[in-house]
């Protein structure tokens, strides 16, 4: 679109460049967005005389500001200015940075802005002890499990093995193209499909772990969390796993560590006592599994529970369990 400006327009606007100051002001505007006092400082000029200059810019289209706290903080309005103002501006800006007044506002600003990242290097020195749960306070802690999930590549099919009540079901919904969940339980399938009402990219499945009602290399990431620990054959349930990834396909288990209290087991109703990390990684090997890592989990500091480890893998991408997939 052409743009021809009023001739009172443009008189006014380059009538606002007639002035040193102004574009002085301006020079330090395009590069950041400053306060009055942080202007003040760095032309070393009253505070009347700046706010003067920053309210016939303002009125003529080169700046712009915005409300931050108790302070307006003031940019040039680069965007907003249409082509004439801004090959205006650009001839004027190459001659004003020959200034040696401008070269000592450079040497100003960047004395400024260093001061601010102190600052901000200082905040973060005393809030360190209670940052955390300064955080958690202001903002909860969700946001990094949606982070975390926004990580996923979005055309993924994930399964959900041993999908319980459909929690993280409902959470990977809204992070990729399809969720798939299983669980044995129709009780806890019964609560998972009331928690997934509505989620058109969903889909449950009653099923053994050890037998699982789904297709052939069907899905790009699996996971097992806190099921595993339920199959009475744990490496039976790992070789399904396996089946149901896509070559290369991503696995993550989490589950217990070793640990001697039957009372927990009982609790939980599960049919092991944990697995060393040695015996998880040869039993995922075994299943198809390749790049198995294996890290024991900081417990959190309000659990009563057995440790837990997370465990990371990928299917095999060559060998006859590749093949079979293809």
């Amino acid at each position: 679109m052409n743009y021809v400006a009023a001739p009172r327009q443009l008189v006014g606007r380059m009538e606002a460049l007639a002035d040193p100051i102004r574009l002085r002001l301006l020079r330090l505007l395009e590069r950041h967005e400053l306060g009055v006092a942080e202007l003040c400082a760095i032309v070393q000029l009253p505070q009347s005389t700046v706010s003067r200059h920053l309210k016939l810019l303002a009125d003529q289209g080169w700046v712009a500001s915005h409300r931050e706290g108790t302070s307006n903080l003031y940019r040039l309005a680069g965007d907003e200015l249409d082509h004439a103002p801004r090959a205006l501006w650009g001839v004027v800006r190459e001659e004003a940075a020959r200034w040696p007044s401008s070269r000592q506002d450079d040497l100003r600003l960047e004395r400024r802005l260093e001061q601010r990242r102190q600052e901000s290097l200082s905040f973060f020195a005393g809030a360190a002890a209670s940052w955390d749960a300064l955080r958690a306070e202001l903002f909860g802690d969700g946001f990094a499990r949606a982070a975390l999930l926004a990580l996923l590549p979005p055309d993924w099919i994930v399964a959900d093995l041993g999908c319980g009540t459909g929690a993280l079901v409902a959470e990977l919904a809204g992070a990729v193209r399809r969720v798939v969940g299983v669980d044995q339980s129709a009780e806890m399938l019964a609560a998972a499909r009331e928690r997934v009402a509505g989620l058109s990219n969903v889909e449950l499945h009653e099923g053994d772990l050890g037998a699982l009602p789904l297709a052939d290399a069907c899905c790009d990431a699996a996971l097992m969390l806190l099921s595993l620990a339920y199959a009475p054959q744990p490496g039976a349930a790992l070789g399904e796993l396996a089946r149901v990834l896509k070559p290369g396909g991503r696995a993550v288990i989490v589950d217990l560590l070793p640990h001697d209290s039957d009372d927990a087991r009982r609790r939980l109703g599960q049919a092991g006592m944990g697995f060393a990390p040695a015996s998880l990684r040869a039993l995922a090997h075994r299943a198809g599994l390749n790049g198995v890592h294996v890290t024991t989990l900081p417990p959190a500091p309000e659990a009563r529970g057995p440790a837990l480890f997370l465990a990371t893998a990928h299917r095999k991408t060559t060998g006859p369990l590749a093949a079979a997939a293809r």
